[in-house]
């Protein structure tokens, strides 16, 4: 990517829901670590549970020897521990994103660098900022539910404007069944 088109608000790459990022294809270009929003990215915010195609997801990942943290900016640190516990994974919450102290913090404690690190979210303005701000590649999904907080109600205006002409890889998210057009 050159200089001259990067733009912090920009993902690496743009996939309909997690369930259908590639693993291998993870592996392949040297990926060890995912850091993983919580709040409708992993867990929609209408059921608070991960579904079953989230969780498998998490496993090939770790069958293919790929680490993964969230990293949760959501305030209830007993919801976000349940949810860690739930899927396997490792948490740094507070994590104020889109600053991008959480993901150094999450790579430091993993022992593994931004070039071997991508981090996957549902929101442009947090997500995916916090990752081309820590120098990993980002992965931007659609949220599982429409259920979001007012203030990400708010965003996700923004977020329609920055996303004009953007393509989801995968036609239909297998966790919400809907469309992607």
């Amino acid at each position: 990517m050159s200089l001259g088109s990067f733009s912090p608000f920009r993902a690496t790459r743009y996939v309909s829901s997690v369930d259908l990022i590639d693993v291998d294809a993870l592996a392949a270009t040297g990926v060890r670590l995912v850091l993983l929003d919580r709040d409708n990215t992993c867990i929609p915010r209408d059921t608070h549970v991960a579904p079953p195609a989230v969780k498998a997801w998490l496993d090939r990942l770790r069958a293919a020897g790929i680490a993964t943290c969230l990293l949760s900016n959501n305030f209830h640190s007993t919801e976000v521990a349940a949810s860690a516990c739930e899927l396997g994974c490792p948490v740094v919450d507070h994590a104020m994103k889109p600053a991008p102290f959480s993901a150094w913090v999450a790579m430091a404690r993993m022992g593994v660098g931004p070039e071997q690190t991508v981090i996957v979210g549902d929101q442009v303005f947090t997500d995916i900022l916090a990752g081309n701000l820590a120098g990993v590649r980002t992965i931007l999904v659609r949220p599982q539910s429409r259920r979001d907080l007012w203030y990400t109600q708010i965003f996700r205006l923004g977020e329609a404007l920055v996303l004009r002409g953007v393509e989801f890889e995968g036609k239909t998210s297998s966790l919400t069944g809907r469309s992607d057009g």
